[in-house]
């Protein structure tokens, strides 16, 4: 054991103190797990916004002046086919929803229907709006609970549908859940059945739940606490399951792989084959959840409250897995010893850690690569192709299922105001300015109509415009930037057309930063961790193909309607503009995971072999098995979202889970062993200056 690296120090420490590792996870559990379920309540709706943007400050400007009439305040509509703001009928729902907004405690104030403003041409359709008394996220709470009432409000001839921001992130969020739970149901079977078949023992199958559970409870509780510091997205919770189910899966099948050869093929003790593994398995673990860690920090830099919470729940998620499986996971595979392969499958082989049907496959590779390289990169190419022409824009009313109260309330406001209406842009000024702002509103064609100027309490007139086009069409966010162009100096733009638009702006420009910044930081942790600078590159560019192609299946999916009917959604014409930075993230670090696997099995036979030949052929015999078991869960997992929900999650589903297929199947499976066999000798070099710098890791156990 003197050989042992800290890994293995660690893994040999933990198999020796099982009891006290035990305890402290417990306490961790018990501690975390108690806030667990608070979570979710405590979680925000909102949050997708540019922090610091025009719209936002223009937001608490009209927040704190016009007593929070702006895109967060809530938008009742009333709505009838036969009768008119005239009819005693029509009038007492009216009376209803407003008595039923004032006596909610966040808002501010409660704005009846006006004749020209907020009642339509034919009286069948009236708008009562409520101030905005909280932030935009409370506010969407706020809906969540009053929605229900108001719809109840309604007769059999009058409909009450609350809409605009927080009405429609409020029944978003409310069918997210809905897609989750539905999606968690049906994965749940699938990942079962397809762990028995990777561990061949319900025994060891049962230990990446030990991990998920882990670290979902861990994550769930920490971001309970992050909460009552700031705001954290609901959407945290959903992501942090997701990583914490796949990377627990993933984590185990390479560890626990690794300890059954040692123990039963090695015939080690299960101390010494704990501490073996962690020195070489656990070792390939640690520095792939450091990769996904450094992938995933670079969202970080999208300045939105949403993205950086979503990336932090994640994050959370990825940490107590990884410090589970270096911790936890070999103390009790040092207690089980040859129990963890209890309750095994009839034809499973104990102790056989080099798959035969891998070590064929590595040597067809080798044999014929061309064969094979080819058309695998061919096929990904091609899928790649469609990203040159890809377009992206911030959601539209379409990612809320059409049976919602906020899509209802949409559509009827566009039918009676015009479809511009929903998404009215605001401009607060001087009030000595007012008459300015309105001649350059009049002046632009995107604007159908202005209302006259409402004065504020702090010397600033508030003017509101209507869009002649749909809030999510792009000539509403180029009238945008045109109209702040002419606007006076005094003026601030915004809205829940412009707050969308500022964000689509802000992700546009932070993309390339966040792409390069991931590529550069994971080939640096490749070459740290391979000690092979072609080998880093190999790994980052084959990454960036995959998720090349992974975006370009769902450009030709999402965007140009594809499969519309097989997946039941309606396409908005381009991909949400979130989907590039985060989508991207969230791909790069699931491949790197694949790729530290593949690539540190291969590294650990050169380093024993000095035989390239053997490198790629032991590499893919090793972890080829661990690498398609791993994928399996995961395109599972990500395409049962493909099977409920609203877009988003579609969206999601589909485009992770091609990633995934594409990235085993194609990548990880026939691309990189394929360049390695091209490489060589020379894929392993490592240049004398660049050795001096980095420190030694080695990945075999001598």
């Amino acid at each position: 054991m003197s050989t042992l690296g800290p890994i293995g120090r660690l893994g040999l420490w933990t198999a020796t103190h099982v009891r006290a590792v035990v305890i402290s996870w417990a306490i961790v559990a018990v501690a975390l797990g108690f806030l667990a379920p608070r979570a979710e309540h405590a979680l925000s709706g909102a949050g997708w916004e540019a922090t610091g943007s025009e719209s936002v400050i223009a937001r608490d400007a009209i927040d704190a002046e016009f007593d929070g009439l702006t895109s967060s305040g809530l938008m009742a509509v009333v709505d009838s086919e036969t009768l008119t703001v005239a009819d005693p009928g029509f009038v007492r729902v009216i009376d209803g929803v407003e008595h039923e907004l004032a006596a909610e405690e966040d808002v501010t104030r409660v704005v009846a229907p006006r004749a020209g403003v907020s009642i339509s041409a034919d009286g069948r359709t009236a708008v009562v709006q409520a101030g905005a008394g909280a932030d935009p996220n409370r506010m969407v709470q706020v809906a969540d609970e009053v929605k229900d009432e108001l719809a109840d409000l309604g007769t059999s001839k009058v409909a009450v549908n609350l809409t605009g921001a927080s009405g429609m992130w409020s029944d978003f969020n409310q069918a997210n859940k809905e897609a989750m739970l539905k999606s968690e149901l049906i994965s749940w079977p699938v990942t079962l059945a397809i762990l028995v078949l990777a561990f061949g023992s319900l025994v060891a199958a049962g230990l990446p739940l030990m991990l998920t559970i882990l670290g979902l409870v861990a994550a769930a509780g920490s971001l309970y606490l992050g909460a009552q510091l700031l705001d954290v997205s609901i959407w945290a919770m959903n992501f942090a399951l997701m990583f914490a189910l796949a990377l627990g899966i993933d984590y185990a099948l390479f560890i626990v792989y690794r300890f059954r050869a040692a123990l039963l093929g090695s015939r080690l003790s299960p101390t010494e084959a704990v501490a073996v593994t962690m020195d070489t398995a656990g070792k390939a673990v640690l520095f792939s959840g450091l990769t996904m860690l450094i992938s995933l920090s670079a969202v970080m830099l999208v300045p939105s409250p949403a993205f950086r919470s979503v990336s932090l729940g994640i994050m959370l998620s990825i940490l107590f897995v990884l410090a589970a499986a270096l911790t936890l996971l070999p103390a009790v595979l040092a207690k089980l010893g040859p129990r963890v392969d209890r309750l095994s499958l009839p034809w499973v082989h104990s102790g056989e850690h080099r798959s035969a049907r891998f070590t064929r496959w590595g040597e067809r590779l080798w044999r014929q690569p061309l064969r094979h390289g080819l058309p695998a990169l061919a096929i990904l190419v091609v899928l790649a192709v469609p990203v040159l022409a890809l377009d992206t824009g911030m959601p539209s009313i379409k990612v809320v299922p059409e049976d919602d109260g906020s899509r209802q309330g949409y559509v009827a406001v566009q039918e009676a105001f015009g479809p511009g209406a929903p998404g009215a842009l605001q401009v607060v000024a001087d009030a000595h300015d007012a008459r300015r702002v309105e001649a350059v509103l009049a002046g632009d064609p995107a604007i159908a109509a202005s209302l006259p100027p409402t004065d504020g309490r702090g010397g600033s007139a508030l003017v509101q415009a209507i869009p002649a086009a749909d809030p999510s069409d792009p000539a509403v966010g180029a009238a945008v930037d045109r109209l702040r162009e002419r606007l006076p100096g005094s003026a601030l733009l915004g809205g829940a057309a412009a707050e969308n638009h500022d964000l689509e702006s802000a992700l546009a420009a932070k993309t390339p930063l966040v792409i390069g910044v991931v590529l550069a930081l994971g080939f640096l942790l490749l070459l740290v961790a391979l000690q092979a600078p072609l080998v880093a590159a190999i790994g980052v560019v084959t990454n960036l193909l995959a998720t090349g192609a992974a975006f370009g299946a769902g450009k030709l999916i999402f965007a140009d309607g594809n499969l519309e009917g097989l997946l039941g959604f309606s396409s908005q014409g381009f991909v949400n503009a979130w989907a590039p930075v985060f989508f991207f993230a969230m791909i790069f670090a699931i491949s790197m995971d694949y790729t530290v696997f593949l690539l540190s099995s291969a590294k650990e036979h050169w380093d024993r072999s000095q035989d390239s030949r053997e490198a790629m052929v032991g590499g893919l015999a090793h972890s080829g098995r661990v690498v398609l078991a791993a994928a399996a869960v995961m395109v599972a997992v990500f395409f049962t979202f493909a099977l409920s929900g609203p877009l988003p999650p579609k969206e999601m589903g589909v485009i992770l889970g091609i990633a995934v297929l594409l990235d085993a199947l194609l990548v990880r499976l026939v691309l990189v062993p394929v360049l390695l066999r091209f490489a060589g000798r020379w894929a392993w070099w490592l240049p004398r200056w660049i050795d001096r710098l980095l420190p030694d890791v080695r990945f075999g156990h001598a």
